[in-house]
């Protein structure tokens, strides 16, 4: 936990390598103190087919899945930071977003924990 994952066209793997979009994105978060530094995980899906308001512009979207008890600053923090480390990458991406949603710690699991 946290886990980032970054819908994006194609072309963005075309123009830097995925290892440095996810070094970016884990560094970046790694940054804010958030985390505890071994438990961040970020994965690219790269999108040949989409449309984007009925273009094919491209695009980078990162969804941030983690566990509740951040506060709105703290996430404010965090999106405003993998954001501007995005856009100072790939200037010319007209469409560079993210969105937070948190885990609900009660419901939460994984293999270790059954």
């Amino acid at each position: 936990m946290p886990h980032f994952v970054i819908d994006c066209s194609k072309n963005i793997l075309q123009k830097t390598s995925p290892e440095e979009i996810i070094n970016a994105v884990y560094e970046t978060a790694q940054a804010t103190n958030l985390f505890s530094e071994g438990d961040i995980k970020v994965r690219i899906n790269a999108f040949q087919h989409f449309t984007v308001g009925g273009t094919k512009d491209d695009f980078i979207h990162t969804f941030a899945n983690i566990m509740e008890g951040r506060n709105i600053a703290q996430k404010k923090n965090l999106s405003e930071k993998i954001i501007s480390k995005l856009k100072s990458m790939f200037p010319e991406v007209p469409i560079i977003s993210i969105n937070i949603r948190d885990f609900e710690e009660a419901t939460y699991c994984n293999k270790n924990m059954v």
